[in-house]
C-alpha cells in the first residue's frame, strides 16, 4: 500500500488486514519501487499523488523493469485526462477519492484473481517498437504510420512473436464481434503491414505458414 496520507494508509490498512491481507505500507515513491523490488506483491495499492517519483512514474518504472504485479491506482482527480494518463501508465484498474472501503476491496479481490501476465505499454520484436499508450510504430528508429487497424493487427503479432497465428484466432482479436466477412481481410491487411513494416527496410518477417495463418519471426 503506497500512501502517504497516515491517516489515509492506516484507515486501508486496517481495512485490508480484517479482509484478510498482509499489508506492507511505503510513503512515498522511492520506498515504493524498493518495496516492489524486494518482495513479490501479490497486488500494489498505488496513490497517485505520493512524493516523487509521484504513483504515475512508479507505475511506469515498474512495467518498465519488468514487474507485473497488478496495480490499483488510488487518486484524488476525477478527470478523465487523469485516469487515461494512469491506465497508459500501466495500471490495472483506477479509483478516486473518495470512495467506498467495500468497494477497494472488490476491486482488489478481482484483480489478484486474474492471472494478468505480462502486459508491456511498449512492445519491442528486433528492430519494431510499438507504443499502445501514444499509437506510434517505429522500425530501425524510423516512425511508421499505421491505420488503426493495421496497428491493432500489429499489436497483436507482436505481443505473441515467434507464434502462429490462424486468421480465425485473428479475425477474433482485431476485428469486432459483429464482422461477418470472411478470413480474406486477414490476407488484405497482411499485405498492407508488410508494405510498410517489412518491405520498406529489406525485410520478411512477417511470414506466411502456409495452410495455418501467419506470425511475426523472432530475430535471430
Amino acid at each position: 500500500m503506497v500512501e502517504d496520507e497516515a491517516k489515509m494508509a492506516d484507515l486501508i490498512r486496517r481495512a485490508l488486514v480484517r479482509d484478510g491481507y498482509a499489508v506492507d505500507l511505503a510513503a512515498d515513491g522511492a520506498e515504493a519501487l524498493w518495496a516492489v523490488a524486494e518482495c513479490e506483491y501479490d497486488a500494489v495499492v498505488l496513490d497517485a499523488m505520493i512524493p516523487a517519483p509521484d504513483g504515475f512514474d512508479v507505475c511506469r518504472q515498474l512495467r518498465k523493469d519488468g514487474r507485473w504485479n497488478p496495480v490499483l491506482m488510488l487518486t484524488a482527480r476525477d478527470g478523465v485526462a487523469d485516469r487515461v494518463r494512469g491506465l497508459d501508465a500501466g495500471a490495472d484498474d483506477y479509483l478516486t477519492k473518495p470512495f467506498a472501503l467495500n468497494e477497494l476491496l472488490a476491486r482488489l479481490r478481482a484483480l489478484t484473481r486474474r492471472n494478468l501476465g505480462a502486459r508491456p505499454v511498449e512492445l519491442a520484436v528486433g528492430d519494431l517498437t510499438l507504443d499502445t499508450a501514444h499509437h506510434q510504430v517505429h522500425r530501425a528508429g524510423k516512425p511508421v504510420a499505421l491505420s488503426p487497424k493495421e496497428f491493432a493487427l500489429l499489436e497483436l503479432f507482436m505481443r505473441q512473436p515467434g507464434q502462429v497465428l490462424s486468421r480465425s484466432h485473428i479475425v477474433d482479436h482485431v476485428w469486432d464481434f459483429a464482422y461477418d466477412g470472411g478470413s480474406n481481410v486477414v490476407d488484405v491487411y497482411v499485405r498492407y503491414l508488410r508494405r510498410k513494416i517489412d518491405l520498406p527496410f529489406g525485410r520478411r518477417d512477417l511470414e506466411t505458414v502456409r495452410g495455418v495463418g501467419y506470425r511475426l519471426r523472432l530475430p535471430a
